[in-house]
């Protein structure tokens, strides 16, 4: 058997207008800054590690092919979507509905202060 190409996701690259307002969010939210540093003249490497995750964020420099106001398709894990959906409006952010079926679990949207849009989401029941 060969060994598997990929094992994980490492990190997800996110396009900021203004790296240390959005690692300050982040940071407030639980997040820890383990990689800062330019990497050439102009081009800053900013990655978050959230609390108990594995993979993480990296906040890039937005420009004119990596634009801000995007759909990142990142779904971030939270132990009470309330209590996150609260925090999150209690900052000013734009946070959408807390959904509530039945048959999924608790969930709603929120957009970041460059209008990139996140998912949180509580854990699945394995059930």
């Amino acid at each position: 058997m060969t060994q598997p190409t990929f094992t994980s996701v490492l990190t997800v690259a996110v396009p900021v207008t203004d790296q240390d307002r959005t690692k300050e969010l982040f940071e407030t939210l639980g997040s820890k800054t383990i990689f800062d540093r330019e990497l050439q003249p102009g081009f800053r490497w900013l990655t978050l590690e959230l609390p108990g995750g594995t993979a993480t964020l990296s906040l890039i420099l937005a420009g004119p092919e990596l634009p801000t106001g995007i759909d990142t398709g990142v779904r971030l894990s939270t132990p009470d979507a309330r209590a996150a959906h609260a925090t999150l409006t209690g900052l000013g952010l734009q946070v959408g509905d807390l959904l509530d079926w039945e048959s999924a679990p608790l969930m709603f949207v929120f957009r970041d202060p460059d209008g990139n849009r996140f998912y949180v989401t509580e854990p699945y029941d394995s059930e």
